[in-house]
């Protein structure tokens, strides 16, 4: 019996086959958690009348399923915080909040990214009007007033986003907690009538200020009653308003996906295992390396998946009892397997099931004395706190600094202080004391060792996070485990298109997690060259070993599709291996590879076979998912050969410089690098353009520069416009900025391809190709014949596209994704990054104000495919 959501484009599946909401990162919310209690009985009558529409009766058990699912769905509603959607891309008017004053401090440790996110709420204050303090020191700042508080100025923050730190300073204030130290800090803030605070910081800090916002009037009062303000400026200034941003490293915060720093430290975690590991195998080393993480094991847990690490110790899961035996016998077999090195990850709170510490001295006494390994130990401290924030952390704080001064001037006085997260790609506002009572609520539980409620407070995407790590470090299948269920399928990987970052380790996690689950597995090189050779490889557990860190494809990579002379030898060869299931890891041609053997299908019954496709391109210009694998490193790298142009230009005069990215058709790459390294404007097919806005910004530089700017940015699409080029663009600059200024044109070119994998494309392809390993091995089970062996898989759902849609992870059909493809250029008809483009050109001064440009997320969002 099909299962159909009532409001979909009508996609069937089991209704056995329960679908869950995965998160990308972090902790899931519902922004319908205000269901009425009714609603649920409602839910599963509308879904029963929409398969009585369509002429399918449910059987009693069905429509039992269907009662239980709705209750299931309003349950995890009323257990979720609220979140409100944010005002990101919508019209927001110039000096809207006009005689405004803000002020924004940083608190607790520092973490990259913080420079962006104040650089964004200074910019934003000012484009809406208002007077923006800076409040240098943090807390302590606040306390002791004087210089410590002063006016921000549109340059103040000038050239700062790829700066690591914070400019304006933080530190930890013993004084702020007293009474006295609050009832200073109000008069330093009501001197400069600023009743609008920023708080960026850790759950200690912003716990802090909603303190000092419950005990505002009553400092008001003391105020007033020593004399020190009169009652007028009493009466002016009877509340104050707080909204926080989470900047910590350790991503413990709950409440928001990602925190900000949290993915520039993992980065710098990998890059140090990435040079380890080269030492370690030439001397056939273990290294125990202590990552930061006193009551967190993110840091710790992400690292083991994005560095193939054999061993994990985290504070929220601790090692049986006997993790000693367990830990060496592990290290034994991973040595018998052939492999010369071990990395064992220890985050620093990381204890046993007896809450007694377990740290990287122990464990490397433990592997020395046990098995006489050559054992060291790498404490990576403060490293992670340190260098340029990644492009990840650059963009959210970009978003959530904007997004922030808008929920601050919306703010009444009966509106409770909220903090911005991120869900999925959205900014929201969500409550700031339920996020620290639940996150509060993981240290209780942790310190209650109620080891499974503190894990699944983490959220359900550090639960998934959990158990990819320890099915794919495990040697020998539990047989309970076993989804073949006795039965031993046989299943092909390829790679397809442009190389990028992840294909190995997407490659690697869908191999070890189908020979986890007793299937024999192939490789195939060379795309579908390789396929109709016939260059198949069986592949084993220790022929992927090391290959996460490793960008490109070690199974070879092409372009070329499947056509009418080559799809006779696909088949075959299909045929001949024996192959039940096919996995392509690709970018566009990937997808549009798989639509065409979907479709060719009635006339090669080898291709009647299960097959998904894992978006994996530079590019971003897939449909059916928000982001492919790959962008994200391509991104890092774009930023950090911008971070060296625009330092080339430190001492020269009035300099423009154009920078050309790869993409295709897509803008996507110049738009939110531009974003993450401060250009100036971003030239894209998606956004249409002529001359007069070339000429435009030949008037914007020149005010730039006239102010004391010494150099301008423009990022361009390859294919933003096939007349107004890259050396169109020079030639018009040079002419139009004579005596002005000096032209320079930068192709980055296939350096954008390379370099290593970054964290977040090793975990995503990680986590993704293990669950379409699972997914591929239920749809075989479901189409299997045992009479004849044979697998008969004709429906749509059975060639589908793995993606991120939000929050989730969802199969969706190729077939219903060509509905929403423009093939001519290779694009999907709804990106919904084209709501960022305000947003950059405000943060840079441009002319135009900001205002929407993108389709609202259900217009983006609005085909449903299959939640993995």
């Amino acid at each position: 019996m099909p299962f159909r959501h009532p409001h979909s484009h009508s996609h069937p599946h089991s209704i056995n086959d329960r679908p869950q909401m995965d998160t990308v990162e972090g902790h899931t919310f519902n922004p319908q958690a205000d269901v009425d209690a009714f609603e649920a009985p409602q839910m599963a009558e509308e879904q029963k009348l929409a398969f009585e529409e369509e002429g399918e009766t449910l059987s009693p058990l069905a429509e039992a399923q269907l009662a239980a699912r709705a209750r299931s769905r309003f349950q995890t509603r009323m257990d979720s915080i609220i979140p409100t959607i944010g005002r990101e891309g919508t019209d927001i008017k110039l000096n809207l909040y006009k005689g405004r004053t803000i002020a924004v401090f940083t608190s607790g440790g520092d973490s990259q990214g913080m420079n962006s996110a104040v650089r964004s709420v200074v910019r934003m204050g000012i484009y809406l009007g208002c007077k923006v303090y800076f409040i240098n020191e943090g807390y302590q700042g606040m306390v002791d007033g004087g210089e410590n508080i002063r006016q921000a100025d549109w340059n103040s923050v000038s050239d700062i986003i790829q700066k690591g730190g914070t400019i304006i300073g933080s530190a930890r204030c013993k004084d702020f907690r007293t009474p006295e130290g609050r009832l200073k800090a109000c008069l330093n803030l009501l001197e400069r009538n600023i009743t609008n605070l920023v708080c960026i910081g850790g759950d200690g800090s912003l716990t802090g200020a909603n303190q000092f916002r419950k005990d505002w009037p009553d400092l008001i009062k003391n105020l007033v009653k020593d004399g020190k303000i009169t009652q007028e400026k009493a009466d002016a200034n009877p509340n104050i308003q707080i909204v926080g941003m989470v900047g910590s490293i350790d991503n413990d915060f709950c409440g928001t996906d990602m925190t900000i720093g949290t993915d520039s430290a993992l980065q710098r975690i990998i890059e140090a295992i990435d040079a380890v590991v080269s030492t370690a195998q030439s001397h056939q080393r273990s290294f125990v390396v202590e990552v930061m993480g006193r009551h967190c094991g993110y840091l710790a847990l992400v690292t083991a998946l994005a560095s193939e690490a054999d061993f994990c110790f985290i504070p929220e899961w601790p090692p049986p009892t006997n993790w000693r035996d367990i830990l060496c016998t592990k290290l034994q077999q991973q040595r018998a397997e052939g492999q010369r090195l071990n990395i064992i990850i220890v985050a620093e709170g990381a204890i046993d099931r007896d809450g007694n510490p377990i740290t990287a001295e122990l464990v490397k006494d433990i592997v020395t004395e046990r098995l006489k390994y050559d054992t060291r130990t790498t404490v990576l401290g403060h490293v992670q706190r340190g260098g340029a924030p990644s492009a990840f952390d650059r963009l959210l704080g970009c978003r959530m600094g904007a997004e922030a001064v808008l929920a601050l001037m919306e703010m009444t006085p009966e509106t409770e202080p909220c903090v911005i997260s991120i869900d999925g790609n959205q900014m929201v506002r969500v409550p700031l004391m339920q996020c620290v009572e639940r996150t509060q609520a993981v240290q209780k539980a942790m310190n209650e060792k109620n080891w499974e409620l503190a894990v699944q407070l983490r959220g359900r995407s550090f639960q998934r996070n959990l158990e990819t790590y320890r099915l794919l470090t495990k040697l020998r299948t539990v047989e309970k485990d076993n989804l073949s269920e006795g039965h031993h399928f046989t299943v092909a990987v390829m790679n397809i298109g442009a190389p990028a970052g992840g294909m190995n380790a997407a490659v690697r996690s869908f191999v070890r997690t189908a020979l986890y689950h007793h299937c024999t597995v192939y490789g195939v090189h060379n795309s579908f060259e390789g396929l109709a050779n016939g260059e198949f490889e069986e592949l084993k557990w220790g022929s992927v070993t090391n290959w996460v860190m490793h960008g490109g494809s070690f199974l070879g990579t092409q372009k070329q599709l499947p056509n009418a002379e080559t799809m006779p030898k696909i088949a075959a060869q299909l045929e001949k291996h024996g192959i039940q299931a096919l996995l392509m890891v690709g970018g566009f041609e990937a997808y549009n590879s798989c639509l065409v053997l979907s479709r060719a299908r009635k006339h090669f019954p080898a291709l009647r076979i299960p097959m998904t496709v894992i978006p994996c391109t530079i590019s971003n210009n897939v449909p059916g998912t928000s982001l492919s694998l790959g962008s994200d490193t391509a991104v890092n790298e774009i930023c950090g050969m911008i971070d060296k142009i625009k330092q080339s230009a430190t001492g020269t005069k009035k300099r423009v410089f154009i920078i050309e990215t790869m993409g295709g058709y897509c803008g996507y790459l110049a738009t939110v690098s531009a974003l993450a390294s401060g250009a100036d404007n971003a030239y894209i097919f998606e956004d249409k353009f002529d001359v007069q806005d070339i000429i435009e910004d030949v008037t914007v530089i020149a005010e730039k520069m006239k102010k004391g700017v010494q150099r301008y940015l423009i990022v361009r699409n390859e294919f933003a416009n096939k007349h107004y080029t890259t050396e169109f663009v020079q030639q018009l600059f040079s002419e139009e900025g004579k005596g002005e200024f000096t032209t320079r044109i930068n192709v980055l070119g296939h350096a954008q391809q390379g370099g290593s994998p970054t964290p977040f494309d090793r975990n995503m392809a990680t986590k993704l190709s293990a669950r379409a390993l699972e997914y591929l091995v239920t749809q075989i089970k479901a189409c299997y014949d045992p009479s004849n062996k044979m697998v008969y898989a004709e429906g749509d759902d059975t060639a589908t596209l793995l993606g991120l849609t939000g929050r989730r992870v969802v199969f969706s059909p190729v077939e219903e994704l060509a509905r929403e493809t423009d093939f001519t250029h290779r694009l999907p008809n709804h990106q919904w990054w084209l709501k960022l483009r305000p947003l950059l050109r405000l943060l840079a001064k441009h002319a135009s104000t900001y205002q929407t440009e993108a389709q609202d997320d259900e217009d983006i969002d609005k085909h449903v495919g299959y939640t993995a």
